[in-house]
């Protein structure tokens, strides 16, 4: 670490979300420096002295990169009197900044801090404006003063800004009171950093505070794998590893939780108050929608509606089987209909006859997905507008980007205008965007949930629609025949095969599924760069962006991690024509397939017509959105993304943390997506991992040619294996017990 001290001469470049600033300091050696990092509270003519180490950026040349500063005092009255002048403080320009220091000397700080009244012996001074210079002083400092604090226990200065913005000057009470209330209240606080702040503080191990946090925390991590809740003994020993204390009785504290409603237990289940609600919310509202026409009525006008499909079927020129058929009709008499598939099973033909008899009717349909790619892909399989699940229900952030929920516009008080609502890919749906989903749609509207069940389920918690079909309470219908016609290749086939557990044909004699057995990382990273960039564009008629390498895992040789710096690499390599972005380990560079890893419904969107003339423009962009950095700011400070549709987003460099390179991704990022080409790298993996359920999804990705790289006895073990990591969920309990009321 090197320390540099100097005055600052102006700021270059200030994120006000975080405190992310480009600064030129003035050294002690009158050299300059240029210095980024987080400086919260700073202003020019501010002396500071940093700690960091000099780097070289590869467009920008050196910089000083801060992990920390502290404001240091001028070591003479002509630094007081240039701070003073710089405009850092309001109503305080040079000439009034030489008059203060005229009067007061190396005692001006002093002065303003303790008896700012003194101010008003300047001429020109009121004392209101005394006081008010005073107070600026005093805030600026009290900023500053509460980061310094903040860092002696770890914490670096961007997430000292949100603890700050939180608690303000009460963060000395909540630190020394409970610190573990930071991993409550504060996005971005989990309960290591918690507990480690607590364990410099000196609070004991066996802490209640820490053993409800860590209780808390336990419920949390459970959330990011998939579970809405846990089993009670399940909960207590994965609490117990992580407090790495000896057996407690947590019984007294997870009792509390309750008692404080942030828990719910339900005899051997224990959930986050939030989840408990989500299922039962869930529940209520399906049940409500589900308004079945009666025995009567069906009669009255099964006439008709033969008449009507009749039509259809023959204006569109297709047949259906007795299940699609069936779905149609169901969907006709039920108020919410599940339709499940695998690939080719014909659920698009079956959606589209049920949107043209109720358009026949008259009726407002609306259609979504989860992702933006799988709207898409409904709009061009249907030929009416498709949105995703968040457009559809006019999602909207808070101003407040350390508020990580999401508010929609569309809801109970304001509900979708549409008499039919289909939603496709339903297994990518998680128990809150459920809920949201439910809030907007009034009782009477019909509700299709199209998916494959077979898929992996979604990111989010919840395993929304295996539990809404294994509930029984619903109309479901499973298409099973699969309708290959003349140009179909083996994809489809051998999906089926797979889900079926059957092991497929490896001879190579098939036109869109292909497998090369290789053992060595470095041979599969050859033959991948090949097939992206030299052989697959022409074959699947596509370019090398958009042909998709799915990977199960972020780990070892073959995950997404390393493998993205290898395609990096080599299909887009340095060049003085591309400008680059150095964010931690990682290298952005214009041109590069980038994802957004998070939900982020604050992040602007925009798109551009002739002469960059903005035509349409928004807030949101979600997990799993993949674009190309198209052009990076001269100061390093920013990059420019556009995503499908020729949406442009703008990253700050503070906001980096929610872009990953996209040249490989893992198969549960690609749900929801189809590619013209997928490649799948296949060796060793973790057992629960590598399954039979995940080799399908990637498989089922593929529009035009899958080809696998690796072990032929993974693949076959894969297929094998039918063990699915379990997720605890009660959505289909839930629904149950209402219908027993």
């Amino acid at each position: 670490m090197e320390q540099i001290t100097g005055y600052i001469d102006h700021v270059i470049y200030k994120n006000p979300e975080n405190e992310y600033t480009v600064l030129l300091l003035i050294r002690e050696d009158q050299e300059e420096s240029v210095c980024v990092g987080i400086f919260p509270g700073i202003d020019q003519g501010m002396t500071i002295e940093a700690e960091g180490e000099y780097t070289e950026h590869p467009t920008y040349g050196k910089q000083f990169r801060a992990k920390s500063f502290r404001e240091v005092r001028p070591k003479d009255i002509f630094g007081i009197e240039r701070y003073l002048g710089s405009g850092a403080i309001k109503g305080v320009g040079e000439a009034l900044a030489r008059r203060i220091v005229k009067a007061f000397g190396e005692d001006t700080f002093r002065v303003i801090e303790d008896e700012p009244e003194k101010l008003s012996e300047i001429k020109g001074i009121s004392p209101r404006m005394a006081q008010e210079i005073g107070a600026q002083v005093y805030e600026k400092k009290a900023v500053r003063d509460a980061f310094i604090y903040l860092q002696q226990y770890g914490i670096g200065n961007t997430l000292a800004v949100r603890i700050y913005e939180r608690y303000g000057d009460g963060v000395y009470a909540v630190l020394r009171e409970n610190p573990y209330r930071l991993a409550e209240d504060v996005s971005g606080v989990g309960f290591r950093i918690a507990d480690d702040i607590a364990r410099k503080m000196g609070i004991e191990a066996s802490s209640e505070y820490r053993i409800r946090s860590a209780i808390l925390y336990t419920l949390s991590l459970a959330a990011a794998e998939g579970h809405t809740c846990l089993p009670a003994d399940l909960l207590v020993r994965n609490c117990l590893s992580i407090l790495n204390i000896e057996d407690t009785d947590l019984r007294p504290m997870i009792e509390d939780l309750a008692m404080d409603r942030k828990i719910v237990i339900k005899k051997d289940l224990i959930y986050s108050a939030p989840f408990y609600t989500a299922e039962g919310d869930c529940a209520a509202m399906l049940h409500e929608l589900n308004i079945s026409m009666d025995e009567e009525e069906l009669k009255k006008r099964s006439e008709k509606i033969r008449e009507d499909l009749d039509g259809i079927l023959k204006h569109q020129n297709i047949e259906l089987d007795e299940l699609q058929e069936k779905a149609v009709l169901e969907c006709i008499r039920h108020g919410v209909l599940v339709i499940s598939g695998g690939p080719g099973t014909g659920k698009t033909t079956t959606i589209n006859t049920i949107i043209r008899y109720y358009d026949r009717l008259g009726l407002e349909i609306a259609l979504a997905a989860p992702t933006g790619r799988a709207a898409k892909r409904m709009q061009e399989a249907t030929g009416y507008e498709a949105k995703t699940i968040h457009r559809l229900l006019e999602v909207s952030g808070s101003p407040d980007r350390s508020d990580t929920s999401v508010m929609f516009e569309k809801n109970e008080d304001n509900p979708i205008d549409a008499d039919v609502v289909i939603i496709d890919e339903m297994s990518m749906v998680d128990i809150f965007l459920l809920r949201s989903l439910l809030k907007a749609i009034t009782v009477g509207t019909r509700l299709v949930l199209v998916g494959d069940v077979d898929q992996l389920p979604s990111v989010g918690p919840g395993r929304v629609l295996r539990d809404i079909i294994n509930s029984g309470c619903f109309t479901v219908v499973m298409l099973k025949r699969i309708f290959r016609q003349e140009d179909t290749g083996d994809i489809v086939v051998n999906a089926h095969l797979i889900n079926e557990g059957k092991h497929i044909r490896l001879d190579n004699k098939s036109r869109d599924f292909f497998f090369l057995e290789r053992s060595d990382p470095n041979v599969i990273y050859k033959h991948m760069v090949e097939l992206i960039r030299d052989k697959l564009p022409s074959y699947v008629d596509a370019k090398p962006y958009d042909i998709q390498v799915l990977t199960p895992t972020r780990k070892g040789l073959l995950g997404a991690p390393v493998l993205n710096r290898v395609l990096q690499e080599q299909l887009n390599p340095p060049s003085p024509r591309k400008k680059e972005l150095i964010h931690g380990e990682r290298i952005f560079r214009t041109g590069d397939k980038v994802m957004q890893t998070k939900n982020d419904y604050q992040l602007a969107w925009r798109i551009e017509g002739n002469f960059s003339i903005v035509i349409d423009e928004g807030l949101g962009v979600f997990n799993g959105d993949t674009g190309t950095i198209v052009s990076i700011d001269p100061a390093g400070t920013m990059l420019t993304v556009e995503f499908d549709e020729h949406k442009k987003v703008d990253y700050p460099v503070s906001l980096l943390e929610e872009l990953e390179h996209a040249y490989a991704v893992t198969v549960h990022k690609s749900q929801g997506s189809e590619y013209p080409a997928v490649v799948i790298p296949l060796l060793s993996g973790p057992r629960l991992l590598m399954n039979r359920n995940l080799l399908y999804t990637a498989v089922t990705r593929a529009k035009k040619c899958v080809t696998i790289l690796g072990s032929s006895e993974v693949l076959n073990r894969m297929i094998d294996n039918d063990h699915e990591y379990e997720r605890y969920s009660t959505l289909d309990r839930r629904i149950r017990e209402l219908s027993d009321i």
